[in-house]
């Protein structure tokens, strides 16, 4: 098998006589924003969540996620293309045909260079995901044939505008159980390693992980990795556009710290041909950003083949997109403390039975589907107002 042909061997099985979809709904759910966090400028963080019902009245939950200072989508663009382009070709569709549903929604809103809209195709993907195991009564981990950890241990986002704020914002994190850490660093690299050392010092056992989001040239990004690494930094995420792979291929040649890619890889496309290049060293995932747990599971299952990175990571996910992202990394058994900050960042819940921390993780929802229970009642009041 090429690389090219790659494809998981634990696909959600096809069930023929799978009840058909004959609903699907929208719902703006937006969160409360609790402390400052680059992306996250406005006070209520902004969510659709998508409620898929079969014929039989089986039905399951997605959530898109869109995060307009991350990417193009935002919440506006979501809602109207779930309504008017993705929900009408999921109609009539067996919901256990997964690839089948991503060809469609593939059809209604074309790729550009990569998938087409995927934050706002999350919302379908994780509620097809959701009726596939509550049809068959297994959780989506079973359905991939996988047994997943009980727990992930989580990492604590350290964003702040000042070195003065770190030390509080640690100890915070700390009192909450959390005893890993990441960090927001470009482009000022000077301040950069002063974080990371601050950090390193007050966690000298901490997994600790800088992310730059892109937000590097290639000068800045090859005078910061060696001195990140010297700082006591582990890994470094996104240095350099996605875009620019010359300026990959240089940080790789490098070779200062493990090259994990995000924003550039949508797609398992988009993962083999810059594992081909030699640009990346693994990946920090993110189901919302791959279109959902279809595409997000090829991609994990392709780096586990492979023998490269995968660390767990997030659009600061509330409820149903967190419960995906714990599911997808308790199923192929993350090694590295997860950056999933929706709970540090976040208030409030669309779940009758929220997440809660438990000495700095979550527990893998083992529920069938995806595991939890959404207060439609809750969801339908906010929707409404």
């Amino acid at each position: 098998m090429t690389r090219r042909q790659f494809t998981s061997m634990a696909a959600i099985p096809f069930v023929k006589q799978a009840p058909p979809v004959r609903t699907v709904e929208v719902f703006p759910a937006p969160y409360p924003v609790t402390g400052y966090f680059r992306f996250l400028p406005k006070p209520e963080r902004p969510s659709v969540l998508v409620k898929i019902t079969c014929e039989d009245g089986t039905s399951g939950w997605g959530q898109s996620v869109p995060i307009p200072t991350w990417s193009y989508e935002t919440p506006e663009a979501a809602e109207h293309t779930l309504r008017h382009y993705l929900a009408p070709v999921m109609i009539g569709r067996n919901p256990t045909d997964l690839a089948g549903a991503h060809e469609a929604m593939r059809k209604a809103i074309s790729p550009s260079y990569s998938t087409g809209m995927p934050i706002t195709k999350a919302g379908i993907d994780l509620a097809l995901h959701d009726i596939a195991g509550k049809l068959a009564g297994k959780n989506v981990a079973a359905l991939w044939g996988r047994k997943p950890l009980e727990k992930i241990p989580l990492s604590w986002t350290v964003n702040v505008r000042t070195l003065a704020e770190v030390e509080p914002l640690m100890a915070d994190g700390k009192k909450r159980g959390y005893r890993h850490f990441n960090i927001k660093v470009a482009p000022d690299v000077k301040a950069d390693i002063e974080l990371a050392k601050t950090v390193r010092r007050l966690a000298p056992d901490c997994f600790l992980w800088a992310d730059a989001n892109g937000g590097y040239d290639l000068a800045l990004a090859l005078a910061a990795a060696p001195k990140l690494r010297e700082a006591g930094v582990n890994v470094l995420e996104q240095p350099v556009p996605p875009n620019r792979l010359s300026w990959l291929a240089e940080l790789k040649k490098q070779g200062a710290l493990p090259l994990l890619l995000d924003e550039g890889v949508v797609s398992v496309t988009d993962l083999e041909e810059f594992d081909r290049l030699g640009l990346l060293d693994g990946v920090a995932m993110k189901p919302a950003r791959t279109a959902g747990l279809w595409d997000a599971e090829r991609q994990v299952a392709y780096l586990e083949r492979e023998k490269k990175m995968f660390l767990g990571s997030g659009l600061t996910d509330p409820d149903v997109a967190l419960a995906a992202a714990l599911i997808l990394y308790g199923a192929y058994g993350l090694k590295y403390p997860a950056a999933l900050n929706g709970l540090q960042f976040l208030a409030g819940s669309f779940l009758k039975q929220p997440f809660a921390l438990e000495d700095g993780a979550l527990r893998v929802p083992a529920g069938p589907g995806l595991g939890i229970e959404i207060d439609e009642g809750k969801v339908r009041h906010a929707a409404g107002r």
